[in-house]
């Protein structure tokens, strides 16, 4: 069967956004995770995952191709356990080539010197605890506005139609100061609610501009976006085209400050 045949066989694959919020999701079942599995079980066997992860933010459009990406424990100040996870998925280099093309007026690195980051790994141990499923990541350019990486998105979206599952990994609200003085189980600040309460309704009505320019939405963004590279991973899932049912695998806060909502396209 050609790849073309086993993509049609599937269908359309989703396009996910995933909180990820603190690496210990990979070690420490809980609703988050158990919806993150139930994603996983949701959905055809992909070919590939094309994952989008905060934690990939650099200058320049890269995507990895090797066949054998690491894993990456790019954190610090963690349990031991944390740092033995492997997650051993195999590469994709003719997928990272697809993406490449699809991407052609934008000067395309593919890249044998990252791997697989923790947005990427703490997620997918549980979606498909096997690692059986290829992973190739694309990274966030940090030099580009949100704009650019809402237009990409859109450019991936043929990838779907092949069989390859894109889930971007971030947080809609990720505010580590505001984090740091509130304990885990504090309820969410004020703030942080009213700014993802905001997203999800120009998500419902699919009012797109605001959520790429999301500075624009006053002093509650500004506290729940401080930084754009937990949040920019969303436009690439928003980015599709065609209209698709969107919903909300799971909705939540850890520490009150870090928003775990999942927003799946498709």
């Amino acid at each position: 069967m050609t790849v073309s045949e086993r993509s049609a066989s599937r269908g359309r694959m989703p396009a996910v956004f995933v909180g990820h919020g603190t690496p210990m999701n990979a070690l420490e079942p809980n609703r988050f995770t158990d919806a993150w599995r139930r994603i996983g079980v949701s959905v055809p066997r992909p070919r590939a995952v094309l994952c989008v992860s905060a934690h990939w933010y650099v200058r320049g459009t890269k995507v990895t191709a090797m066949a054998k990406p690491p894993t990456i424990h790019d954190f610090g100040g963690f349990p031991q356990a944390l740092y033995e996870v492997q997650y051993p998925a195999p590469g994709d280099p003719e997928l990272a080539a697809e993406v490449r093309d699809l991407l052609a007026s934008v000067d395309v690195e593919l890249d044998e010197s990252w791997g697989l980051d923790h947005g990427a790994w703490s997620v997918l141990v549980h979606m498909f605890p096997e690692a059986d499923v290829p992973v190739v990541q694309l990274s966030l350019d940090g030099t580009r506005p949100a704009s650019f990486h809402y237009e990409l998105g859109a450019r991936l979206a043929p990838l779907r139609e092949r069989g390859v599952l894109v889930v971007a990994s971030g947080n809609l609200v990720h505010n580590l100061d505001a984090y740091f003085r509130r304990p885990r189980a504090a309820e969410p600040f004020d703030w942080a609610v009213r700014f993802e309460t905001e997203v999800r309704r120009l998500l419902d009505t699919r009012e797109h501009g605001p959520l790429i320019a999301y500075e624009t939405l006053g002093p509650d963004a500004r506290l729940s976006v401080p930084t754009p590279e937990h949040y920019l991973p969303l436009l690439y899932v928003i980015g599709q085209p065609g209209g698709e049912p969107i919903s909300y695998p799971v909705e939540g806060f850890q520490g009150g400050s870090i928003s775990m909502r999942a927003v799946r396209v498709g």
